[in-house]
């Protein structure tokens, strides 16, 4: 089951490059960036897939892939790309990361 997770974190880890690529892409006129973002997509649902096929229920691999993938490119945004998180936004981050750890919970 570590393996499973680990390749989740791989598929979350490339879905984030390409999310923040998306950005720096500025509407894909950037070469570079624009690569990155066909690049990482391919990979991320490439390796989920992977994932799903070693057993993990789609519901769970999903929350879990959401919940982190939002908390990083708000995070990277917040300390890369001078993009603002309010108190209220945090307090939503976390609201999310409760529920992945709730739908974690129930299925256990």
């Amino acid at each position: 089951m570590l393996v499973t997770y680990l390749l989740l974190a791989v598929a979350i880890v490339a879905e984030v490059a390409g999310t923040v690529c998306l950005q720096l892409s500025r509407g894909f006129t950037r070469l570079w960036p624009s690569l990155v973002v066909v690049a990482g997509y391919a990979v991320a649902f490439v390796v989920l897939a992977a994932v799903l096929k070693r057993g993990l229920p789609v519901a769970v691999a999903y929350a879990i892939w959401s919940a982190i993938g939002v908390a990083l490119v708000a995070g990277i945004g917040a300390l890369w790309l001078d993009q603002r998180l309010t108190a209220v936004q945090v307090l939503g981050l976390v609201l999310v990361v409760a529920g992945v750890l709730a739908i974690e919970a129930g299925g256990a």
